[in-house]
């Protein structure tokens, strides 16, 4: 079938294989055959063993079934075969594909051109592919030296932290002023009339000053290349954080929203839906046709990083387009009228997807699949204008105003809290510091159980006005509903709080979860786990969940929208970052691996396991994780589960504490700055914030290198039933926090990834990236890692838990969405490409290029971008860039080259 996809015509095949006729016969006429020598055999056979630290293994063995190998030594296995200038190079996917060293021995084709000798041209009847150029390094002139100086890279950090000081110092002189004159008003609803006029003006104004900031401080966005550090980054990066942080991120999935990005220079047509909360940036080379969805997790910011630049590209997309869930559209990409791009999917640079047609996979290719699950219905303007004055009345007429009422009425009955409004200072006293402990307590431990009340009450009165299969239109009553269903019921605090121990499935069945007939593991869930409705939501009895699972319920047109029921089958494993849709075709007993496609289309696959996107199939389990199977039956398992229980709820109660105490602080820091108002004026309450912020960091940082001091995170490979991985539970638990993304792009990030533990070296460009295990990383000089990335130092399948160490070498660049497992390694001045994943084990050569899901060599797709910032792409070309899974083929005499010189 790639075979199809590549060539789609009688002729095209026909001449493909005329191709690889004539260039097998003249391999023969040489007295070469493409039948593996068994010389071949052996030393594939040999490099096994040593792997696998034995004699010999048996050259017709599968490598899980009968050898005991799994995909992290087999990757170990690829990797020194990748160091052997005599062997063809072999990914994750051949070995998947050939799990034999015979079978994998005879696939194995010598290239033509290798056959020859090497000062002889190859033969005119050799096809290949071109492949489009890297991007170009060329850069104005004194930007190469001075790309990393030390004084530019000071500089860019102290701007940054005045636009910090400078925007918080003016939303306290807002909020102080605001608060004044709304205490100012006589009677309730002189109080209420101000306190809407407030929020509507402050609402309008901070919308308003990102819009401004975009026009005055760059204009319009155009194809360029921006050094990081520079001083033309401070300005990208000041109008970036101000469109980020608008308030109109709230208004994600609704029509001002779509206004808000016109007003900021983006091309956007009538009846365009847009729900992903990724902001784009580079707005101006944002073009969106009519009628086009774009769902919810999508990357397009117009930008991207590479090599310690900034590059900015357009993002095209046709007439009633559609892109699915959790997608990456990298700059200089395009999609045609009527084309869709399926979910857990990328478009690298320079991809065009023609006019209706259906691509998915990471890069995209070309499928039959149709994404599209809902019909379009009708949804005129009148509709969209009273839905967004609904929206806006409520939050501006209603929770702001009742919020500020609300704090007016905790001021007053509480003397202590009243006394700040006085002249007099009150926070010197120490009673105060006491009352001020009791309040916080009972104001965070009493929010804590009404939320809870809230999220498992108030959703149930929505749950039958909204019909599963019934389509209704956007913008109107129903779509309201599920708007505020979906982000009730996925309030991430909880989610951590019970997340991987036993209390999460009482939790999610609370919510609405259909979890059959539970097996308790102590496990069943991660602590990352989101829905779009939770009554429409089922998990088979047995089945183990990682973090970021993401059930999608909820199908969108960019008129209407559908819920239907999403089922995920009984007994099996899912890894991490999976998007599950609700046409999934996976049944019973499946190990879907991190980042796989869930399939829509074809048979329901039952016993397998599934990688990849697009997804193949693998082996459901391997040998080597069964033998931890004695501890999960019977009574070991009843003893090992309760004392899980107990380890975790110690847990739970030290994260509550540690929230709690954070929250005091924080409260009191406040509480100070708003006493000393009455002194200094503004100048307190602009210096909290920095406070807060400080405060915040350090706090964090002292919880997590006081865990890691007492147990050291090391390499593991043990039972979810052993005291190890409960260790490694709690310090998920008390290290994940969210603050860090305010640093994003700046040189601070940097200092507090090494306060947490990072071995990071100088000067690394950090857009975004997730470290999970930090004390397990080591990031070298200058690295460039993109938004969205996440370098994940563990993996579980079923009962058995991992985990090793990361290493990106110096000048390493990680695409948008990119996801780097445990045990990996990566080479000097490599790139991984967009939304690629790197599984557990790989090795990187410095300098190369490695892409897809999973990632391999020669599967990154970038488009050249000369001097000028154009493309060099052509406009008009459809480019259907690398549909085959990397060959397996020997290295190039540059390559061999290349390597003996670095070596």
């Amino acid at each position: 079938m790639k075979d199809i996809y590549r060539t789609p015509t009688i002729e095209s095949l026909a001449a493909e294989f005329s191709a690889a006729d004539s260039g097998s016969t003249a391999a023969v006429s040489r007295g070469v055959t493409d039948a593996p020598s068994q010389d071949v055999e052996a030393e594939l056979a040999e490099i096994l063993a040593g792997v696998l630290h034995t004699d010999r293994v048996a050259v017709d063995g599968d490598f899980f079934a009968d050898l005991g190998a799994d995909s992290l030594v087999m990757a170990q296995f690829c990797a020194r075969v990748r160091k052997r200038d005599d062997l063809p190079t072999v990914s994750m996917k051949d070995i998947y594909r050939t799990p034999t060293v015979k079978s994998l021995a005879a696939g194995l084709v010598v290239p033509q051109n290798e056959l020859a000798p090497p000062d002889v041209a190859p033969q005119t009847g050799d096809v290949k592919a071109a492949e489009p150029s890297p991007p170009s390094t060329d850069v104005p002139a004194g930007v190469m030296s001075s790309r990393f100086r030390t004084g530019k890279y000071v500089l860019c950090g102290m701007l940054q932290l005045l636009f910090f000081l400078g925007v918080s110092a003016l939303a306290a002189l807002v909020a102080v002023r605001g608060y004044e004159w709304i205490q100012g008003g006589s009677g309730a609803l002189a109080l209420y009339l101000r306190a809407t006029l407030f929020v509507t003006a402050t609402f309008v104004g901070a919308c308003a000053l990102s819009v401004l900031a975009k026009w005055l401080l760059v204009g319009r966005f155009r194809p360029r290349r921006i050094p990081v550090w520079s001083l033309a980054y401070v300005r990208f990066w000041c109008v970036k954080t101000l469109i980020r942080i608008s308030p109109m991120r709230l208004f994600v999935g609704t029509p001002l929203y779509v206004l808000y990005l016109r007003a900021l220079g983006a091309k956007i047509g009538r009846n365009v839906a847009i729900f992903s909360r990724n902001v784009p940036v580079c707005t101006d080379m944002l073009t969106v046709e009519e009628g086009t969805v774009i769902r919810k997790d999508v990357f397009f910011s117009c930008y991207r990083a590479y090599d310690g630049v900034i590059e900015t590209g357009p993002v095209t997309l046709g007439r009633n387009a559609t892109v699915s869930e959790q997608t990456v559209l990298d700059i200089d990409t395009a999609m045609g009228d009527s084309a869709q791009l399926g979910h857990v999917s990328s478009l690298h640079s320079g991809q065009r997807v023609p006019a209706g047609e259906a691509w998915h996979g990471s890069p995209a290719e070309p499928t039959t699949t149709d994404f599209r699950a809902v019909e379009p219905t009708a949804c005129g303007g009148l509709r969209k204008t009273l839905y967004t004055a609904a929206q806006l009345l409520l939050l501006l007429g209603v929770y702001l105003p009742l919020s500020l009422g609300g704090l007016a009425l905790v001021f007053s009955a509480l003397p202590q809290l009243d006394a700040l409004l006085n002249p007099e200072p009150a926070f010197t006293s120490p009673g105060f510091y006491i009352d001020a402990l009791l309040a916080s307590l009972v104001a965070f431990f009493g929010g804590l159980l009404a939320g809870l009340i809230a999220v498992n009450a108030v959703p149930r009165a929505f749950r039958p006005v909204i019909k599963p299969g019934k389509i209704y239109p956007l913008y109107g009553f129903h779509h309201g509903l599920q708007r505020a269903m979906t982000r009730l019921t996925n309030i991430r605090f909880f989610v951590l709080l019970f997340g991987d121990s036993s209390a999460i499935v009482h939790y999610l069945r609370c919510l609405g979860y259909d979890l059959c007939r539970i097996e308790q593991t102590g496990s069943n869930f991660g602590s990352l786990v989101k829905h779009d409705s939770p009554y429409m939501s089922r998990v088979g009895s047995g089945t183990m969940v990682a973090d970021g699972l993401s059930v999608i319920n909820a199908d969108f047109s960019s008129t209407s929208f559908r819920f239907s029921p999403t089922s995920i089958g009984a007994n099996s494993f899912l890894g991490n970052n999976i998007a599950y849709p609700t046409r999934g075709r996976v049944g019973d007993n499946c190990l879907l691996a991190t980042k796989v496609m869930v399939p829509i289309d074809g048979p329901v696959r039952e016993g397998v396991g599934l990688l990849g996107s697009p997804s193949f199939e693998i082996p459901r389990t391997v040998m080597r994780d069964n033998r931890f199977n004695d501890l999960a039956t019977g009574d070991e398992l009843r003893r090992r589960l309760s004392a899980k229980n107990r380890h975790n709820a110690l847990t739970a109660t030290l994260y509550l504490l540690m929230r709690w105490f954070h929250f005091y602080v924080v409260a009191l820091i406040a509480m100070a700055a708003v006493d000393l108002y009455h002194v200094h004026g503004v100048a307190p309450i602009a210096v909290a914030s920095l406070l807060t912020l400080v405060f915040t960091v350090l706090f964090y940082s002292l919880v997590e290198r006081t865990i890691t001091r007492v147990r050291p995170l090391k390499p593991l490979y043990c039972s979810i039933y052993d005291l190890s991985f409960w260790r490694h539970e709690r310090f998920w638990k008390l290290t994940t926090h969210r603050y860090m993304q305010l640093f994003n792009g700046t040189p601070f990030k940097n200092v507090v990834w090494r306060l947490l533990g990072v071995r990071i070296g100088r000067q690394v460009f950090d857009d975004g990236c997730s470290l999970i295990e930090r004390a397990l990383v080591t990031i070298g000089d200058r690295c460039t890692l993109n938004a969205g990335t996440v370098i994940q130092c563990h993996s579980q399948e079923d009962g058995a838990f991992k985990s090793d160490h990361a290493t990106l070498g110096a000048g390493v660049t990680l695409g948008v969405g990119a996801f780097v497992h445990y045990g990996t390694a990566v080479g000097d001045e490599a790139y991984l490409a967009a939304d690629s994943f790197l599984m557990k084990g790989e090795e990187v050569p410095p300098q190369e290029r490695w892409g897809g899901n999973p990632a391999r060599e020669g599967v990154a797709v970038m488009a050249g971008r000369p001097e000028g910032g154009k493309a060099s792409v052509p406009q008009t070309a459809v480019q259907r860039m690398s549909v085959r899974p990397a060959p397996m083929r020997s290295r190039s005499a540059a390559q061999r080259l290349r390597m003996r010189r670095r070596a």
